[in-house]
């Protein structure tokens, strides 16, 4: 008599960890992640200081923390103050917060507040068209002065109108698929995670993260970068990465080095004998920089938004005589075009040469000249009213 032959298949019996979800659960589980999802960015603005000082502008180090821009511009709740928006210009690359266009524009009206400085470093038309689009919903209705440096249409490459691979700050901002950026070469992975960046602000409070507490570094990233010696040393191997997050966001310095009226970097441009440059500038209508600028202005239009757009100051000192004609026809053409759409716009005639510390930068009394020649504008004034 044959044994009976032991079963091929063994019972379905469940591990000492498993835990099975059936489809209701499921649901369960994926709501309490939405709401963790949605809540936590919401409860960390409550719980996070984020102090703001007379002349407040977005510190150099957080350039990239555009959902910080957007709590920032959510702060503000007087409807009668005027945001003015643009690039380094705006923000003042070479001067302190209290040597900005802002600030002296608050100077010229008596009033301290009434002008706040919404510049980003580095914010060209391409990427201030993202920040005004996926960040810049708190802008709705007030007065918006808007800066359009016609720097970014110096050359096919500040255009970002080359064929050849380009590294370019505020990546993250630019179209991600249409317009075609040609220099922008960025695989299709890296181009969705913008797009659920933007769309899903966790993932923007995440980037807060990097950008206010690890260096702009992931945490496994941070950990692992070295000194910069050779041999390198790993600094933060051991350190508690969770040690690094203050619940403050970390201020501008006090006395920024790089940016003091006494600093090296804060004299005129041709202080030690600067040259004349040629420039090939790049046609209105042929333009990527120059298209996003308008769109950039139609969505404000479309958001009800009273825009000025604040044309220059460049500093047409700079311009080789061979340039000189060109330039003068694109900032023609920008008047003449913003003029035919029916927007404010001014052109303030251009500062004296010692008080430009480049190409489009004012030093800080190139600034006070600036914000009194605005303010004495028959349309800024009118614009006012």
């Amino acid at each position: 008599m044959s044994s009976p032959q032991p079963s091929s298949k063994l019972p379905d019996i469940p591990s000492v960890n498993e835990v099975r979800l059936n489809g209701r659960l499921w649901l369960v589980a994926l709501a309490l992640i939405g709401v963790a999802l949605w809540a936590t960015p919401r409860i960390w603005k409550r719980a996070e200081r984020f102090e703001i000082t007379a002349d407040y502008r977005i510190p150099y180090s957080l350039s990239r923390d555009y959902w910080l821009y957007q709590r920032r511009m959510e702060q503000i709740k007087d409807p009668q103050q005027i945001v003015v928006l643009g690039d380094s210009v705006v923000w003042g690359e070479y001067v302190l917060p209290d040597g900005t266009l802002a600030h002296f524009l608050n100077e010229q009206c008596g009033q301290p507040e009434r002008f706040l400085n919404g510049g980003v470093n580095g914010l060209f038309p391409l990427a201030m068209e993202g920040l005004v689009k996926h960040y810049g919903e708190p802008l709705r209705g007030r007065k918006v002065i808007l800066h359009c440096n016609l720097l970014w249409m110096s050359s096919p490459k500040a255009d970002l109108n080359v064929q050849k691979e380009e590294k370019f700050n505020h990546s993250r901002l630019v179209p991600q698929f249409s317009p075609r950026i040609p220099c922008y070469k960025a695989n299709a992975n890296e181009r969705l995670s913008v797009i659920v960046e933007r769309n899903v602000q966790f993932m923007s409070w995440v980037t807060h993260l990097q950008s206010a507490y690890f260096n702009d570094r992931s945490i496994p990233a941070w950990t692992l970068e070295d000194d910069g010696n050779d041999p390198p040393s790993y600094p933060n191997s051991y350190k508690n990465p969770f040690a690094q997050i203050t619940m403050r966001v970390p201020p501008s310095p006090a006395n920024d080095p790089l940016r003091s009226p006494s600093g090296q970097r804060h004299k005129p441009w041709n202080a030690t004998g600067g040259s004349l440059v040629q420039f090939e500038w790049v046609e209105l209508d042929k333009s990527l920089q120059w298209a996003a600028f308008k769109r950039t202005l139609e969505k404000l239009r479309a958001r009800r938004n009273e825009v000025l757009v604040l044309l220059g100051p460049f500093n047409e000192h700079v311009i080789a005589q061979e340039s000189l004609d060109g330039y003068h026809k694109l900032r023609d053409g920008a008047m003449s075009w913003l003029k035919n759409q029916g927007t404010d716009c001014i052109l303030p005639e251009p500062l004296p040469s010692d008080l430009y510390a480049d190409a489009s930068h004012p030093l800080t009394d190139g600034y006070r000249l600036l914000a009194r020649r605005v303010s004495e504008d028959a349309g800024f004034r009118r614009w006012m009213k």
